[in-house]
């Protein structure tokens, strides 16, 4: 794939496309990474990006910048910040 030939991939049901793990190697790309996806004259593009741009408030632009956000922290805070979520889940299940 490395050798400039074109990859081609079937869209399934729920409209995925699996980008080759040497694609998403090639293009500094991994698990939870944030991406950006466009079209121009017909064409799809992806990107990754590391901020989302502002103003976006989205669900997904909210949720990809909290998962970018979350993979940045130090793990002590991760662990405060899952201890502090897994409280507020409890409370509201008991109102």
């Amino acid at each position: 794939m490395s050798n400039g030939k074109p990859v081609y991939k079937l869209i399934d049901g729920k409209g995925r496309v699996l980008i080759p793990k040497e694609l998403r190697s090639a293009a500094g790309m991994d698990y939870g990474d944030i991406v950006r996806l466009g079209v121009t004259n017909g064409r799809v593009s992806i990107r990754k990006i590391d901020i989302i741009e502002v103003g976006d408030q989205s669900p997904d632009a909210v949720k990809a910048y909290v998962r970018a956000a979350f993979k940045t922290m130090p793990d002590d805070t991760r662990l405060s910040l899952i201890a502090e979520l897994t409280e507020l889940l409890k409370q509201k299940k008991e109102v």
